[in-house]
């Protein structure tokens, strides 16, 4: 039996795949800070009516002509987020991709960045959760 957050999942994945869309900006992409920098401006986190506030990573990798190379992976999510907060975020990261690729390297950024990991943070929470304090 398929979830509904599986479902959505899926289909995230299934629009991922199918990536044809232009670049969000005609910026081109010199360093390693403008990959995250040109990535940030294709972010739109769910509104709260639809998910309450997480941070979420995914690791992506481009290849020389700025499409995604593999599949992107989601390596951490707020520990406190709901099963339908992480499926939602992980849709938001997902159109984010697709909304930046492919990526409008200049030629040297290219050859630098291809097939390289690259560990993108998308906050959105305010502030971080209070850590519990240990006390020796």
């Amino acid at each position: 039996m398929v979830r509904r957050g599986d479902r959505l999942l899926l289909a995230a994945a299934a629009l991922l795949l199918g990536i044809t869309s232009a670049a969000a900006e005609d910026a081109q992409v010199n360093t390693i800070q403008d990959i995250f920098q040109h990535l940030r401006t294709c972010w739109k986190p769910p509104p709260a009516a639809r998910a309450r506030p997480i941070d979420i990573t995914v690791v992506v990798s481009f290849n020389r002509a700025g499409n995604i190379l593999g599949h992107p992976r989601i390596t951490y999510e707020s520990a406190e987020a709901s099963d339908d907060d992480r499926v939602q975020y992980r849709i938001a990261v997902m159109e984010a991709l697709q909304r930046c690729t492919p990526m409008p390297f200049t030629d040297a950024m290219a050859g630098a960045a291809a097939g390289r990991p690259f560990a993108v943070q998308f906050r959105n929470r305010k502030t971080s959760p209070p850590t519990p304090e240990r006390r020796a």
